[in-house]
């Protein structure tokens, strides 16, 4: 065991060490795996035969990662999508395949191995691009959903990818030996290698068919009996139990198990488990997911690259522009305009890691001699090294040339001063206003939201544009005479900013500030406000009034437990206050607050108990009354 615990703590140290310094430079987590797989394979040779070994283990984070796209998927979803998986796919895979063998006839090779290198080519990482995709949060874009539609149908076409490659062999060509002469790997077992055509296609239907028929008849009462267990771990099994069973019967078909476990997963997108299931599988997903991108770092082989660098780099170079151009040209068909067309163009450029299963398959079928499949392996993860770099050019340079600059819009001619200034008049600043308003107030409000601008004044509210924490917008608004400044504008360093500079110049104008947390509110009772609150805290006072009262409290009873409740924060306020003064401001989250949190938590419910006990000796004391009176 020595062995592999030093190996897992090397590729764990590396990758944790890589993914860091790729995240804090704004790389992200692939590229940061695929460098701790070069350091870790070609750089040091600290990486010994079990990569290969490991790589296979690591490509089923893969099928995880495709069982919970699929819980996002309802079969409806699914069935919207079907323009896209068909059209954008389809039409992506052929015209990819097309060219790429074009090429390959124009440089007189044979059409039936140009094809199969076309083939392998026209996949795209699913692995890379779908973490990309979610770091970024670039998944509900169009030209995410697009991409992602792309990759769909990729997957998809593995099947019949990897159906029609045996024909296409000609060892002949090659100078490679008859099949028949080959030894068979007997490691792989197969419950359809002496079937027919047409038995072969029912015995898929039937597989498939299985799986819808236990997605919705024995997923439900199996995880309805593992929840009522109460054993965590036991979800969790469960939850491998379904996708290594589903992978399991879909590679003894001789099917893609990703294909299987999509297919399972969309199945269970309407589950009541399907949360559950997700938290369950998510782990093993993004540590699979890891390790497959740090293998595919330490599977580079240097000494191949070096030997073969012209031809690795100009192949390499050539799918990426092919595929791109192929990409670019379905966005402008499908109208997929601006970034979200390039977003589709970049992300998809790079070969995949189906690919390495097709490329691994062709050189059993004797599709593609030894020889080749050595120089396009790297190919395939080069490009796939790559890829994290266009996303960084998406980044930097896409994103910015198409980023809608709105010309600097001068702050409004302030004409009527009114006795309250209003920062903000979003939802929050609106109320404080109509009810100043209501009461015969004057207000003049500020905000640099020139549709919230245009809205309010079309109800006869004095808006004007600018930015509030102007100093010069402010004196024209006339602070200097007003007898209240209200602040209800966004960012909580924007209120913090504000309220400093107003105390430093104004020091005895009032100031009622909204505040987003009990620390924020803290900072700005220190800047000095005067009255503070804290976002939504009052509304939900409010909705607590009312679950007492659904609950079976009466209107006097809930109001007073609500008051109660108010009123103990209230007396605590300095305590607590204190205590965040004394730690760190940063976060309040210490043990020190925490256990003078908890010690009002319970005072609380001591209060809360009295006030009850004492209610209920009032009532008593009532119907005594008033049987005595009887």
């Amino acid at each position: 065991m020595t062995t592999y615990f030093i190996q897992a703590a090397l590729y764990l140290l590396v990758a944790v060490i890589c993914v860091l310094f790729a995240k804090r430079f704004g790389l992200g987590s692939v590229l940061g795996y695929l460098s701790a797989g070069v350091i870790i394979g070609p750089i040091t040779g600290l990486a010994g035969e079990e990569t290969n070994t490991i790589q296979h283990f690591a490509e089923f984070g893969v099928v995880m990662m495709l069982f919970i796209v699929g819980l996002e998927l309802s079969p409806k979803a699914l069935w919207n999508m079907k323009n896209r998986l068909i059209g954008l796919g389809g039409l992506q895979i052929g015209l990819t395949t097309l060219i790429i063998t074009s090429l390959g006839v124009a440089f007189d090779f044979p059409w039936q191995p140009s094809l199969v290198v076309a083939l392998i080519f026209s996949l795209s990482s699913t692995a890379i691009v779908m973490q990309s995709f979610a770091e970024k949060s670039l998944n509900k874009t169009d030209g995410g959903q697009a991409a992602f539609s792309i990759l769909l149908s990729q997957d998809i076409a593995v099947i019949p990818m990897l159906a029609v490659i045996p024909l296409l062999a000609i060892p002949a060509y090659f100078g490679m030996p008859e099949a028949s002469s080959l030894i068979t790997d007997h490691h792989n077992v197969s419950l359809v290698e002496n079937l027919s055509g047409w038995q072969y296609a029912g015995a898929i239907v039937i597989v498939i068919g299985l799986i819808i028929a236990a997605g919705h008849y024995i997923s439900k009462p199996l995880f309805t009996l593992v929840a009522k267990s109460g054993l965590r771990e036991l979800y969790t099994a469960t939850a491998l139990l379904l996708v290594i069973s589903i992978s399991a019967l879909m590679s003894v078909v001789g099917l893609s198990p990703a294909l299987g476990t999509f297919l399972a997963g969309v199945v269970l997108a309407n589950s009541e488990f399907r949360h559950e299931l997700e938290s369950n599988i998510q782990p093993f997903k993004g540590l699979l997911l890891g390790l497959f991108f740090i293998t595919v770092g330490a599977g580079i082989s240097f000494a191949v690259i070096s030997d073969n660098f012209l031809l690795i780099s100009g192949l390499t170079i050539s799918v990426i522009v092919i595929k791109a151009a192929v990409l670019l040209s379905l966005a402008v068909i499908f109208k997929i305009k601006k970034s979200d067309g390039w977003l589709l163009t970049l992300s998809l450029a790079q070969a995949g890691e189906f690919g390495f299963v097709v490329l691994s398959f062709s050189s059993q079928s004797q599709a593609l001699p030894p020889e080749w499949v050595a120089i396009l392996s790297p190919v395939i993860t080069l490009s796939m090294f790559l890829t994290p770099l266009l996303f960084i050019f998406y980044d930097k340079v896409i994103t910015k040339k198409y980023l809608v600059v709105q010309p600097k819009k001068e702050a409004d001619s302030i004409e009527k001063k009114g006795q309250v200034v209003i920062a903000g008049i979003g939802r929050f600043g609106q109320v404080i206003n109509r009810l100043l308003m209501a009461n015969g107030f004057e207000t003049t409000v500020i905000d640099r939201s020139t549709d919230m601008i245009d809205r309010v004044r079309k109800v006869d509210i004095h808006a004007y544009y600018g930015d509030a924490t102007d100093s010069s917008l402010l004196y024209t608004a006339g602070l200097e005479e007003a007898s209240l400044l209200v602040i209800a504008i966004d960012g909580p360093e924007n209120i913090l900013h504000l309220v400093k500079h107003v105390k430093q110049f104004h020091p005895h104008l009032p100031i009622v500030a909204r505040a987003y947390d009990r620390g924020h509110a803290y900072l700005l009772e220190e800047a000095g406000a005067d009255h503070v609150f804290i976002e939504s805290y009052f509304t939900a006072l409010e909705m607590s009034k009312s679950a007492l009262k659904v609950l079976g409290f009466d209107e006097k009873k809930a109001e007073k437990a609500k008051t109660l409740y108010y009123q103990t924060e209230l007396d605590h306020h300095e305590e607590l206050h204190k205590a965040w003064n004394d730690a760190n401001k940063e976060s309040y989250l210490f043990n020190d607050f925490i256990e003078l949190f908890v010690s009002l938590e319970k005072e609380m419910r001591a209060a809360m108990k009295e006030q009850i006990s004492n209610d209920s000796n009032d009532s008593n004391d009532s119907n005594d009354s008033n049987d005595s009176n009887d």
